[in-house]
C-alpha cells in the first residue's frame, strides 16, 4: 500500500542523505537523525544516534 512511496524523501536531499557521520567517521552512510553536537545540530547514523540516547 504505502510501500510504492518508501525513501522518497531521500531523493530530495543532497547524496541521497548519505555522507560522513561526524561522530563515528564512517564515510557513505545514511545521515537521517538530527542530533546536538557541541550545541548545533547535526546529522549523524543510526548507529551514533543509539549511543547519544544510550
Amino acid at each position: 500500500m504505502g510501500k510504492s512511496h518508501r525513501g522518497k524523501g531521500l531523493l530530495k536531499m543532497p547524496s541521497h542523505g548519505r555522507g560522513t557521520c561526524p561522530i563515528c567517521g564512517r564515510t557513505r552512510i545514511k545521515l537521517l537523525y538530527p542530533v546536538k553536537i557541541d550545541g548545533a545540530q547535526k546529522n549523524v547514523c543510526k548507529n551514533c544516534r543509539n549511543k547519544e540516547t544510550a
